[in-house]
């Protein structure tokens, strides 16, 4: 595995380490926005980290918004839980666990943008 596809050393609640990680993933770019560290893909957010560190929001598919909020540390992410976006507290998931959520909610996002934009990505 390669440093861009494993969780960064200083893990993915960490801003350092968020940054690392989403930058490994293709057609990334990181904003400071709504306070926060937002990492995006063709401009559309897919994760969300608050600029001091703590919990890390991203999107999931239904099933898994299902199971993981009845998880503990876990919850509907604010402002975005209609969309199915969680909210992850230190400790609730694995870095392994948490990373491949991760590129699962940049996969999900990058899905819905246009053939044109994921060419011109990459994706």
């Amino acid at each position: 595995m390669t440093s861009s596809s494993a969780p960064d050393r200083l893990g993915l609640h960490d801003p350092d380490g968020f940054a690392a990680f989403v930058a490994g993933l293709p057609g990334t770019g990181l904003v400071e926005q709504w306070e926060s560290h937002v990492a995006k893909v063709g401009g559309k957010v897919f994760a969300l980290l608050g600029r001091g560190g703590g919990a890390v929001a991203f999107k999931v598919s239904a099933l898994s918004f299902a199971g993981l909020t009845d998880l503990p540390g876990i919850a509907q992410a604010p402002y975005f839980a209609r969309g199915q976006w969680v909210s992850v507290a230190p400790g609730a998931l694995g870095e392994a666990e948490l990373a491949d959520y991760l590129r699962e909610s940049h996969r999900l996002i990058a899905a819905r943008l246009t053939q044109r934009l994921r060419a011109e990505l990459g994706l």
